[in-house]
């Protein structure tokens, strides 16, 4: 009987592959990171005292967000658009090497440098800054809801490599999306609430946007009304089901033209 897991030297290439990627090392890591520290020293400046814990919180959640985003959306994108122009994916269909099977082995090479790369992020923001330390429920959603965007955006990193497959245009697009989410979620300095009607009502169907105004509350132990974020993580989980769903379709009909050559 066939099996769909990949094997351990799958994953280990694919990553030797992760950690080889430019992107993934300076958005994923570094970026985060220095963002992180350097941010709170700004904003505090205008601040009262009271509220400089909360805005040091802020700053950590809303860049932790930073992490899935460049690793699993900019980083992998990166990767595998080349891999697609190249054709080593089709290239291993055809020799036997199951697609589900690839797909397995670079999302789980994929958690794992992300995990490593939490562990990292948040040992250092814990030694620099002084950041209080929140109830174990707090830290399990919010891990949780950090895992749930990084499979999602490898979803959609590999859906939209799939259907465009090209470096040049997929890499654009995948600029475009980041840009457009560090923009929309408050990543980027505008909180949700300083946006234009219009941008606030698309900002409000992304779930990083209730991460990033909303977790302070979570974190301090304060109540909160969870359905919105969670409506949110479907409406984006369906969306990049049907990229994948589409990029599937796109690479079987170009296998099809493939095998009808042999």
């Amino acid at each position: 009987m066939k099996t769909l897991l990949p094997n351990k030297r799958m994953i280990l290439y694919e990553l030797r592959n992760v950690k080889g990627n430019f992107f993934t090392l300076f958005f994923g890591i570094a970026f985060p990171i220095v963002f992180s520290i350097l941010m709170p020293s700004i904003i505090m400046r205008d601040l009262p005292e009271s509220e400089q814990s909360k805005a040091i919180v802020s700053v950590f959640v809303t860049m932790s967000m930073v992490i899935p985003m460049a690793v699993m959306l900019l980083g992998y994108a990166a990767n595998y658009s080349q891999e697609v122009e190249n054709e080593v994916p089709l290239r291993l269909d055809l020799f036997g090497i199951q697609p589900k099977k690839l797909f397995a082995a670079k999302l789980i090479a994929h958690l794992i440098f992300i995990t490593i790369t939490f562990m990292i992020y948040t040992l250092v923001d814990f030694i620099v800054l002084d950041i209080p330390i929140p109830a174990a429920r707090v830290i399990i959603i919010w891990l949780s809801c950090l895992y749930l965007l990084a499979i999602i955006f490898f979803m959609m990193a590999h859906g939209i490599t799939s259907i465009l497959k090209k470096f040049g245009t997929t890499y654009g697009v995948i600029m475009f999306m980041y840009f457009a989410f560090m923009i929309l979620c408050g990543m980027m300095g505008l909180t949700v609430e300083q946006l234009p009607k219009g941008l606030k009502s698309i900002a409000l169907l992304l779930p990083m946007s209730y991460i990033s105004k909303d977790f302070v509350g979570i974190w301090e132990g304060g109540s909160y009304n969870y359905a919105p974020l969670i409506q949110s993580f479907i409406f984006f989980a369906a969306i990049a089901g049907i990229l994948v769903l589409l990029g599937i379709r796109k690479s079987n009909r170009t296998k099809g033209i493939y095998q009808k050559m042999e």
